[in-house]
């Protein structure tokens, strides 16, 4: 099978007519190049189809996938160009779970606390 190292998500759309030339080219944009054994992935505006491509070694393949209902949990370009997934995030990912909650990605770095305070009324 396909080995894969790495897996990296764009958060810009990438319009779903794109063959395997097109979607190439965009990585090389984003990515800077489509290294060996990585796996890039793409959506559309409303996150209900995604393509992945991954570079071989030898050459690329190019899948795509829809979902019928709902959408992909995907980053807004605020979040940076790309991000790095894990392969149990891909799983989530690709089965439109909240994929930022397994893993590393899942720590508490921040909490919010709401008290109210009771004071005696006299």
């Amino acid at each position: 099978m396909i080995r894969i190292d790495a897996i990296w998500l764009a958060t810009e759309p990438l319009d779903m007519r794109a063959g395997t030339e097109t979607a190439l080219a965009r990585v090389v944009a984003v990515f800077g190049a489509a290294k060996p054994h990585n796996a890039y992935l793409f959506a559309n505006k409303r996150a209900n189809r995604m393509k992945m491509l991954v570079h071989d070694g030898f050459g690329v393949w190019l899948a795509s996938r829809r979902l019928s209902r709902g959408r992909f949990v995907w980053p807004g370009s605020w979040q940076g160009a790309q991000l790095e997934l894990s392969a149990e995030q891909l799983q989530a990912l690709v089965v439109g779970l909240p994929w930022q909650r397994v893993g590393s990605g899942a720590e508490i770095r921040l909490l919010w606390l709401a008290v109210r305070w009771c004071l005696p009324r006299n």
